[in-house]
């Protein structure tokens, strides 16, 4: 009891404000883990559910600390695949604007970078010019803020706001390669393969490019990613019209264990989602 009585003490003796993100910062652990649970939840029904009621908790907490890394990092994450694996393909409308949110909260955490320490440039330019100066422990940061920026521009491809932004994107997910080329299952290539695969050539699109990055995305990950033939399937199949690569990317996703990435089946069910999704349009597309 005494032990007891002296701990509130000194809690007491603390400030409010500092017992309160003392507080926050163990809670964030703790939502470490479960977004650890999460990525491992194969059921996307309960999946569903489960992130979007998280995320306004989180969002709770992150307004009692709004410079608190770790919420920001978790909300940024959760935001973006939210609207990958859910809202995207169904409701485009709902992606843009969580794929917006996702980004501010990404532009928030590289605000406190060495980087971006004066706020995000609004010139391409002066962006591009600070990029060089994120280091490895904030790549984090980074790939997810460049893919939820991604996400938006390819839900908006009519809006001329979307084409302008697509550089400074560029120029992060080089930034991304340059730092490791590999991180998160080799994700940046995904973004590259997907950009030269879904422009004309006269505008910079590359098919051998797409093609390029799309093996090499699945060559990181030894093929247990399976996202990456969705997108195969998706930019390059589809857009060099090759209707028996576009089947067999998307049947090996179908084919795929559910465990082929241990800890990740949330990633295999929105995989499988996307590939039945695309399957289903075959005859529509080609």
């Amino acid at each position: 009891m005494k032990k007891t009585f002296f701990l509130l003490l000194i809690l007491a003796c603390c400030s409010g404000c500092s017992v309160q993100k003392l507080a926050l910062k163990t809670t964030s652990g703790l939502f470490a883990y479960g977004i650890e649970a999460l990525y491992a939840e194969p059921d996307l029904e309960i999946a569903e559910i489960a992130i979007a009621s998280n995320l306004k908790l989180l969002e709770g907490f992150h307004l009692a600390d709004p410079k608190n890394k770790a919420m920001l990092q978790l909300l940024l994450e959760g935001y973006s695949g939210y609207s990958l694996g859910f809202l995207e393909d169904t409701q485009p409308e709902r992606a843009s604007m969580f794929y917006l949110r996702s980004r501010d909260y990404g532009f928030a955490l590289l605000e406190q970078t060495k980087a971006f320490k004066k706020g995000i440039p609004e010139k391409e330019a002066d962006f591009v010019e600070r990029l060089p100066l994120i280091k490895e422990s904030e790549l984090p940061a980074l790939f997810w803020t460049a893919f939820a920026w991604a996400g938006w521009i390819n839900v908006n491809r009519d809006d001329p706001q979307a084409a302008f932004d697509l550089s400074k994107v560029k120029a992060m997910m080089t930034r991304v390669m340059e730092i490791d080329e590999t991180f998160f299952f080799g994700s940046a290539h995904l973004f590259w393969g997907s950009t030269y695969g879904s422009v004309p050539r006269m505008l910079g699109g590359d098919p051998d490019k797409a093609k390029m990055h799309f093996d090499r995305a699945i060559e990181i990950s030894g093929g247990k990613f399976v996202m990456a033939y969705v997108y195969s399937a998706q930019f390059y199949a589809l857009m060099t019209l090759d209707d028996v690569l576009f089947e067999e990317d998307l049947q090996k996703v179908l084919d795929a264990p559910q465990d082929i990435m241990p800890g990740y089946e949330l990633m295999t069910s929105i995989a499988k989602k996307k590939a039945t999704g695309l399957l289903a349009q075959k005859d529509d597309l080609f």
